[in-house]
C-alpha cells in the first residue's frame, strides 16, 4: 500500500515542528521574537530546506521581519546542530530562511477592500441624499 505522504513531505513537517520549538525556546537572539515557521520545503535530494518565516506582529515594519530572518540565518549552525540531535536523518538539510509575507499582504489587501467598501457606502449615502433634496428627481 502506498504511503499517503512522500518522505520529503514528512521530513518537511518534522523540520517545521522542531524548528518552531527551537526558535521559540532555544534561540536567544533578540531579533528573533514573535516569529513563526510557516512552511518548510525540502529539496528532492533532501540536502536543502527552504524555511519560510512569518512574523506574528503583522503591524510591525517590514524591516523587523528582515531582521528576524537575519537573526535566524546567524543561528543556522546552532539550529542545524540541534535538529541533528532531535531528528535521525543521515544528512541534515542545509537551512535557507526566507521571509513569508503572506499574512502581511493579506492584512494590507483587507485594509484596501475595507477602505473601498467604506468609500462606496459614503458615495451611496451622498447619492441618496441628493435624490431626496432634488425636486426634479422626485417621483412623477
Amino acid at each position: 500500500m502506498a504511503r499517503e505522504f512522500s518522505r520529503r513531505e514528512r521530513i518537511g513537517e518534522e523540520l517545521k515542528r522542531e524548528l518552531g520549538i527551537l526558535v521559540t525556546t532555544q534561540v536567544k537572539d533578540p531579533r528573533v521574537s514573535l516569529v513563526t515557521i510557516t512552511d518548510v520545503d525540502v529539496s528532492p535530494d533532501l540536502k536543502h530546506a527552504k524555511v519560510y518565516v512569518g512574523n506574528f506582529d503583522v503591524t510591525a515594519p517590514a524591516e523587523k521581519s528582515a531582521e528576524a530572518v537575519a537573526g535566524l540565518r546567524a543561528a543556522r549552525g546552532f539550529l542545524k546542530k540541534q535538529l541533528g540531535k532531535r531528528l535521525r536523518l543521515r544528512v541534515m538539510p542545509d537551512l535557507r530562511f526566507i521571509e513569508d509575507a503572506t499574512e502581511r499582504e493579506a492584512q494590507r489587501l483587507d485594509q484596501i477592500i475595507a477602505g473601498a467598501v467604506r468609500e462606496d457606502r459614503v458615495n451611496a449615502d451622498r447619492t441618496a441624499q441628493d435624490d431626496e433634496t432634488d425636486p426634479d428627481r422626485g417621483t412623477p
